[in-house]
């Protein structure tokens, strides 16, 4: 083994053992018993525009149609302390800064490009906070009906494992 890919499998294993809130909230569990923040209306319109961005409609639906921003909150109010809520929370305001600073408009008020040119600087600005939404995002995409039916392919009564099987030119990935 080499220096990188005994780097690659170190975090690896760091991250199984550091995302153990998005793990509570893809099995519905509640780690955070505190106080939580409140999320208005505009919050939640501006996650699921920037979740939008990550994960934009193509042949199949996008993160926005998948409802990838109520898992979103729900698992930063049940999953994260209050010190981490008011920090994402701060990077999602800051996003909103970011496009009027860039823009003199809200993220919710761009064009497609304007708004992955936004989260492209963001991912320089506040890369903690983009990562942190990306993998929500994500998670949240594809653990939802839409993700993992239409955007993977979904069988509910699996058959036998064949670990060798090819995989015909076109397959999409199967969902858990």
């Amino acid at each position: 083994m080499n220096r990188r890919e005994a780097v690659q499998k170190i975090t690896f294993l760091m991250g199984g053992t550091l995302s153990a809130p998005l793990m509570a909230g893809i099995m519905g569990e509640k780690l955070n018993f505190g106080p939580s923040l409140d999320v208005s209306d505009q919050q939640e319109a501006l996650l699921a525009d920037i979740a939008d961005v990550i994960i934009p409609a193509t042949g199949t639906p996008g993160a926005k149609a998948a409802g990838a921003e109520k898992f979103i909150t729900r698992v930063i109010r049940d999953c994260f302390a209050m010190d981490e809520q008011k920090k994402f929370y701060d990077g999602l305001a800051k996003v909103d800064a970011l496009s009027k600073e860039v823009y003199e408009k809200g993220f919710s008020a761009l064009d497609t490009t304007q708004k992955n040119d936004i989260v492209k600087k963001t991912t320089v600005s506040d890369k903690p906070f983009f990562l942190q939404m990306k993998g929500l995002t994500v998670t949240g995409y594809f653990t939802s009906e839409i993700g993992a039916t239409q955007a993977l392919d979904y069988l509910p009564i699996p058959g036998r494992f064949d670990g060798s099987w090819p995989m015909p030119k076109g397959q999409k990935s199967w969902a858990l």
